[in-house]
């Protein structure tokens, strides 16, 4: 495992996740009342042995850079590293990172002073536990020159993702990038047999999780300017290489809409979640904060994740994720809510106005409340007309889920309905 370097796409501007996205990259977006997402990949790598990490990215970089170099920290002799590659102006290019691909071309130079045989690019907004071991093994048991983590998804759901098909021995033969044609769509069904599946789940969708022979990947990206993996390196080098799927039958989901964050970061309060944080033998590991224990007094909770350091006084909670030092007052209650919680605490007695946290006699639900946000007493959100995306200046409303963006002030007796 010494002799692969994993490299972790940070994405762009993250639209999808603003506002989210607004003072942070996107794999800095908090998650699981603790964590940040470019926590799962990190996490993945270090389980498996894989501690040469790079981190692409080009937005809003500072607390992701501050996240990463308080977090990860290798001794001495191991050669580990966790290391920002922001996209930069250079001699030879003074672009902004134009895909995936491309993102990976402008730093070939630092991949090629690698000492690796292997490259594996993971996705910063996916929930997922792969065996990255095995998925190496896979790849050099078939003489690989590339391997695609891919899932067996429903002909439903196969509109939405890149689909591949495969030959019995599981080599890739034929790619469509989100097909919509439903002639399309049926030449890319795979038998059964061919997926060790038997529930009508014969589409197999690439997961974005790849394993590229260093050299191939080299050679593929520096022959041309073709700038995305799914639609365009991946579907040529079906044709002149060596590439095959790996069938990943565990719990994997992407994250990059608000809608996909708000259902997944929910599902993290039921007694048995779908992604569990609760695995002793493969636990993600975050930002050491040392917070106390949170302090409940006569409160009312049902499905409640609550974090470190929280402060909750006579709240009712229900379906709900409560992120680290947050502090919910007397008479309010949560239904379906994020709150991502504080980046420090506030004097109760020194600090006039609307204090950071949830003021009193609030109802809040199907929200999602960023870092650091102050809303005021007798606060409502409860926002029932249907609109798929709204801007109102200190809240946004996408899929009938109201985000308050961080740091923002929500005054007293303000209803959002």
């Amino acid at each position: 495992m010494k002799k692969v370097l994993s490299i972790i796409l940070g994405g762009g501007r993250g639209t999808r996740l603003f506002p989210l996205t607004k003072y942070r990259a996107k794999p800095a977006v908090p998650i699981g009342g603790k964590f940040r997402l470019i926590d799962i990949p990190i996490s993945n790598c270090i389980h498996w042995g894989l501690k040469k990490i790079f981190v692409l990215t080009q937005f809003n970089t500072v607390s992701l850079h501050r996240h990463i170099t308080t977090t990860y920290r290798f001794d001495g002799f191991s050669k580990g590293f966790v290391q920002i590659l922001a996209a930069q102006q250079t001699i030879k290019n003074n672009n902004w990172y134009q895909g995936t691909a491309d993102a990976v071309r402008q730093n070939l130079n630092y991949i090629k002073n690698q000492d690796v045989d292997y490259v594996v690019i993971l996705s910063g907004d996916q929930l997922f536990r792969i065996n990255l071991r095995e998925f190496l093994d896979y790849h050099k048991m078939k003489n690989a020159d590339i391997t695609i983590a891919s899932k067996p998804i429903c002909k439903e759901s196969a509109k939405s993702f890149g689909i591949l098909k495969i030959d019995k021995d599981r080599k890739i033969v034929d790619f469509a990038e989100k097909p919509k044609d439903d002639n399309l769509l049926n030449k890319l069904n795979n038998p059964s047999d061919y997926i060790d599946r038997d529930n009508n789940m014969n589409f197999i969708a690439s997961m974005g999780i790849y394993i590229f022979n260093k050299d191939v990947l080299i050679e593929l990206l520096e022959n041309n300017e073709k700038e995305d993996f799914g639609k365009q390196i991946i579907p040529d080098s079906i044709k002149t290489h060596n590439v095959y799927s790996y069938i990943f039958k565990g719990y994997w989901e992407d994250i990059g809409t608000i809608r996909a964050f708000f259902e997944a970061s929910l599902d993290f309060a039921n007694p048995v979640p779908k992604f569990n944080f609760y695995d002793e033998i493969f636990p993600i590991f975050t930002h050491a904060r040392f917070l106390p224990g949170s302090k409940v007094k006569n409160c009312e909770m049902n499905l409640a994740l609550i974090s470190d350091g929280s402060i909750l006084e006579g709240t009712k909670i229900f379906n709900s994720i409560v992120g680290v030092r947050s502090v919910i007052r007397e008479g309010t209650s949560l239904n379906r809510v994020i709150m991502m919680g504080g980046d420090y605490y506030e004097d109760e007695n020194s600090i006039e106005g609307v204090k950071i946290g949830i003021g009193k006699g609030c109802s809040i639900k199907n929200a999602i409340l960023d870092k650091n946000v102050r809303i005021g007493d007798n606060v409502v959100i409860d926002y029932k007309r249907n609109s798929k995306k709204e801007d109102n200046g200190f809240y946004y409303i996408i899929d009938d889920i109201v985000v308050i963006p961080k740091g923002v002030l929500i005054p007293d007796n303000t209803k959002i309905e």
